[in-house]
Protein backbone atom coordinates (compact mmCIF):
# COMPACT_ATOMS: atom_id res chain seq x y z
CA UNK A 1 0.00 0.00 0.00
CA UNK A 2 1.13 3.58 -1.08
CA UNK A 3 1.74 5.69 2.02
CA UNK A 4 0.31 9.70 1.32
CA UNK A 5 2.68 12.19 -0.30
CA UNK A 6 2.66 14.67 2.15
CA UNK A 7 1.60 18.58 1.18
CA UNK A 8 4.66 20.88 0.63
CA UNK A 9 5.68 24.77 1.74
CA UNK A 10 8.22 25.14 -0.81
CA UNK A 11 10.51 23.50 -2.99
CA UNK A 12 13.42 23.19 -0.95
CA UNK A 13 11.21 21.14 1.32
CA UNK A 14 9.89 19.12 -0.84
CA UNK A 15 13.52 18.50 -2.17
CA UNK A 16 14.91 17.56 1.49
CA UNK A 17 12.02 15.05 1.78
CA UNK A 18 12.34 13.14 -1.53
CA UNK A 19 16.47 13.16 -0.47
CA UNK A 20 15.41 11.06 2.06
CA UNK A 21 12.65 9.07 0.84
CA UNK A 22 11.96 6.64 -1.96
CA UNK A 23 9.03 7.27 -4.32
CA UNK A 24 9.00 3.54 -4.39
CA UNK A 25 6.51 3.81 -0.87
CA UNK A 26 4.50 6.75 -2.04
CA UNK A 27 3.72 5.91 -5.71
CA UNK A 28 2.62 2.35 -7.46
CA UNK A 29 5.06 3.01 -10.38
CA UNK A 30 3.25 -0.28 -12.23
CA UNK A 31 0.38 2.04 -12.69
CA UNK A 32 2.50 4.96 -14.13
CA UNK A 33 1.92 5.54 -17.92
CA UNK A 34 4.43 7.26 -20.36
CA UNK A 35 4.21 10.88 -21.22
CA UNK A 36 4.80 13.25 -23.94
CA UNK A 37 5.98 16.41 -23.51
CA UNK A 38 7.06 18.13 -26.78
CA UNK A 39 7.33 21.90 -25.52
CA UNK A 40 9.54 21.06 -23.06
CA UNK A 41 13.25 22.67 -22.82
CA UNK A 42 15.48 23.55 -20.32
CA UNK A 43 16.32 26.72 -19.70
CA UNK A 44 19.67 28.30 -21.11
CA UNK A 45 21.19 31.56 -20.47
CA UNK A 46 23.35 33.00 -22.52
CA UNK A 47 27.13 34.18 -21.17
CA UNK A 48 29.89 35.50 -22.82
CA UNK A 49 33.66 33.45 -22.13
CA UNK A 50 36.90 34.72 -23.68
CA UNK A 51 38.93 32.23 -25.12
CA UNK A 52 42.35 32.23 -26.88
CA UNK A 53 41.72 31.66 -30.68
CA UNK A 54 43.87 28.97 -30.98
CA UNK A 55 41.60 27.06 -28.22
CA UNK A 56 38.58 27.96 -30.33
CA UNK A 57 39.76 26.61 -33.50
CA UNK A 58 40.56 23.84 -32.21
CA UNK A 59 37.26 22.94 -30.85
CA UNK A 60 35.79 24.21 -33.88
CA UNK A 61 38.40 21.32 -35.91
CA UNK A 62 37.45 18.85 -33.50
CA UNK A 63 33.86 19.48 -33.56
CA UNK A 64 33.96 19.88 -37.35
CA UNK A 65 35.38 16.23 -37.34
CA UNK A 66 32.21 14.98 -35.27
CA UNK A 67 29.43 16.96 -37.90
CA UNK A 68 28.26 18.76 -34.60
CA UNK A 69 28.62 22.80 -34.01
CA UNK A 70 30.95 23.94 -32.29
CA UNK A 71 29.23 25.42 -29.66
CA UNK A 72 27.39 22.19 -28.83
CA UNK A 73 30.44 20.13 -28.75
CA UNK A 74 31.88 22.58 -26.05
CA UNK A 75 28.36 21.84 -24.11
CA UNK A 76 29.29 18.52 -24.41
CA UNK A 77 32.56 18.85 -23.13
CA UNK A 78 31.23 21.19 -20.01
CA UNK A 79 28.79 18.38 -19.08
CA UNK A 80 30.95 15.55 -18.72
CA UNK A 81 33.59 17.43 -17.09
CA UNK A 82 30.74 18.38 -14.57
CA UNK A 83 29.55 14.71 -14.16
CA UNK A 84 33.25 13.55 -13.55
CA UNK A 85 33.66 16.29 -10.68
CA UNK A 86 30.45 15.72 -9.38
CA UNK A 87 31.32 11.68 -8.90
CA UNK A 88 34.67 12.62 -7.85
CA UNK A 89 34.03 15.01 -5.06
CA UNK A 90 31.55 15.47 -2.31
CA UNK A 91 28.54 17.06 -2.79
CA UNK A 92 28.74 21.07 -2.44
CA UNK A 93 26.78 22.29 0.01
CA UNK A 94 22.81 23.96 -0.44
CA UNK A 95 23.58 27.74 -1.73
CA UNK A 96 21.50 29.23 1.70
CA UNK A 97 23.77 27.50 4.15
CA UNK A 98 27.32 28.78 1.56
CA UNK A 99 29.08 32.30 2.61
CA UNK A 100 28.50 34.43 -0.64
CA UNK A 101 31.68 35.67 -1.98
CA UNK A 102 32.38 38.65 -4.26
CA UNK A 103 34.58 37.33 -6.09
CA UNK A 104 34.76 37.89 -10.02
CA UNK A 105 35.74 35.01 -12.24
Amino acid sequence: MSRKIPKFKSEAEERKFWSSHDSVDYIDWRRGKRAILPDLRPSARAISIRLPQSMIDELKLIANRRDVPYQSLLKIFLAERLQQERQSRPALPDKSSRHRSNVRG
